[in-house]
C-alpha cells in the first residue's frame, strides 16, 4: 500500500519564529518552544535552521483496512469499512498506551518501518479496499496535521468521508484548520479533573480536550462520539462518571454515543486489575441518569450493551457481535420500529441495505 521510505520534511503550518532561533509550535496546547536542531515533545517537530518542519508528512507505519465499528464508531456509517492510518509520534504520554510502540517513538526512530503514502493516493486505495472513508488514527493525528489536512481534502473531493480517532489535545487554531475537512471525530476523555490527565498522559490541562470536542460539533457539525477507558482507581470513581455523563449531555447532547471499555493490564499500569463489567455496567447507569441515550461497553464481546436500544420504543435496532452487524433497524437514522431520531448517520446504500 505504500512506497519504500524516502527522507523528506515539510514546513509545518502553525509556529512563530521566537528570538535566538528557537520556534513556537501552535498545533497543540504545549506550545513547544523549540530550539535549532531540537524536536517537540511529540517527537515530529523539528526546528531546521529557524523553521518548524514536520518530519513525517506522509510517513506511515500502519495501513489497515478496518470495520468502522473498531475505531469506536457506532452511529457513523455502521456496517461500512474504513482505510486507517498511523505514524509516529504523539503529544501524550500516557502510561497505559495499547500503540506505544509508535506513539512513544519519535520520527527519527521509525527506521525501516516507515514507509512513504502520499496524500493523493488515499481515495484510490480506499475505493480498491471497499472502503467508505479514511481515518487517521494508531498515534495522535493532531500532530500530523498538514497530511491530515491534504489527505482529508483529496478524499471529500472524491466522495469519502473523513475520520480523527484523537485524544483531542489540540489548539483551536489548528482545530479551525482541519474541522472543516473532517466528517467524524472520535475523541478519548480520560477524566475530568487535571490531576487525572497529569497521572495518565502528562498533562496539566483538561479544558483543551473538552472545548475542541465541544466545537467540533457545535462549530464545524461533525459527528461526534466519545470514548471513556475505565481504569480501576483512577478515573472509576462515579463523581468522574457523572461528571463527564453530564457534560456530554450537556455539550455535546444526550444522543451522542458514550463508549465506556474496559481497561487491561498494560506497560505502567500492568499492576492494576482488569475493570471489573461491573463497574463498566454502573458507568452505563449513571450515563442514563444523566440522561444519555446511549452508552456502550467496549473490550468485553458479546455484552448486550454493544447493541443499541431505541430510546423511545426501547426496541432493539443494532444487535452486534463484536465489530460485525447482525441485525440493522434504522432506516436513514430513524428507528424503523418507531421513527425515533437514532443521531446515526447513513449513507444511502446504507439505507437501502
Amino acid at each position: 500500500m505504500a512506497e519504500t521510505f524516502k527522507e523528506e520534511v515539510r514546513e509545518g503550518m502553525l509556529y512563530e519564529k521566537r528570538p535566538k532561533g528557537k520556534v513556537k509550535c501552535r498545533v497543540c496546547p504545549r506550545l513547544c518552544v523549540i530550539a535549532e536542531g531540537k524536536m517537540g515533545i511529540c517527537k515530529t517537530r523539528k526546528n531546521i535552521g529557524g523553521k518548524c518542519y514536520t518530519m513525517t508528512y506522509g510517513k506511515v507505519v500502519s495501513v489497515a483496512v478496518d470495520p468502522i465499528e473498531k475505531k469506536p464508531l457506532f452511529h457513523f456509517h455502521p456496517g461500512t469499512k474504513v482505510l486507517s492510518l498511523g505514524s509516529l509520534g504523539c503529544n501524550m504520554r500516557c502510561i497505559h498506551c495499547q500503540n506505544w510502540q509508535i506513539a512513544h517513538a519519535g520520527a527519527d526512530e521509525g527506521g525501516d518501518q516507515l514507509r512513504t503514502l502520499a496524500p493523493e493516493k488515499l481515495p484510490g486505495i480506499s475505493k480498491q479496499n471497499d472502503c467508505a472513508g479514511v481515518a487517521w488514527t494508531y498515534n495522535e493525528p493532531t500532530i500530523w496535521l498538514e497530511y491530515c489536512l491534504d489527505g482529508a481534502k483529496v478524499c471529500h473531493e472524491e466522495g469519502l468521508y473523513t475520520v480523527f480517532v484523537t485524544n483531542g489535545y489540540i489548539t483551536m487554531e489548528a482545530l479551525d484548520v482541519i474541522a472543516p475537512h473532517l466528517d467524524a471525530y472520535r475523541v478519548d476523555i480520560k477524566g475530568f479533573r487535571a490531576e487525572t490527565y497529569k497521572f495518565l498522559a502528562k498533562i496539566s490541562e483538561v479544558k483543551p480536550m473538552f472545548e475542541a470536542a465541544a466545537a467540533a460539533k457545535k462549530k464545524y457539525g461533525c459527528h461526534v462520539e466519545i470514548v471513556t477507558n475505565v481504569i480501576p482507581t483512577v478515573n472509576d470513581d462515579e463523581e468522574t462518571l457523572r461528571n463527564i455523563a453530564s457534560w456530554i449531555a450537556g455539550e455535546l447532547g444526550v444522543k451522542t454515543p458514550w463508549h465506556v471499555t474496559r481497561f487491561h493490564p498494560y506497560l505502567e499500569l500492568s499492576h492494576l486489575p482488569a475493570t471489573p463489567i461491573e463497574t463498566l455496567e454502573r458507568a452505563i447507569d449513571i450515563g442514563h441518569q444523566e440522561g444519555l441515550k446511549f452508552v456502550y461497553i467496549g473490550n468485553v464481546p458479546g455484552h448486550e450493551a454493544e447493541n443499541t436500544i431505541c430510546p423511545n420504543c426501547r426496541r432493539l435496532v443494532v444487535r452486534r457481535d463484536g465489530y460485525i452487524i447482525e441485525k440493522s433497524m434504522v432506516r436513514e437514522g430513524y428507528c424503523a420500529y418507531c421513527g425515533e431520531e437514532l443521531n446515526i448517520i447513513q449513507a444511502m446504500a446504507d439505507e437501502e441495505s
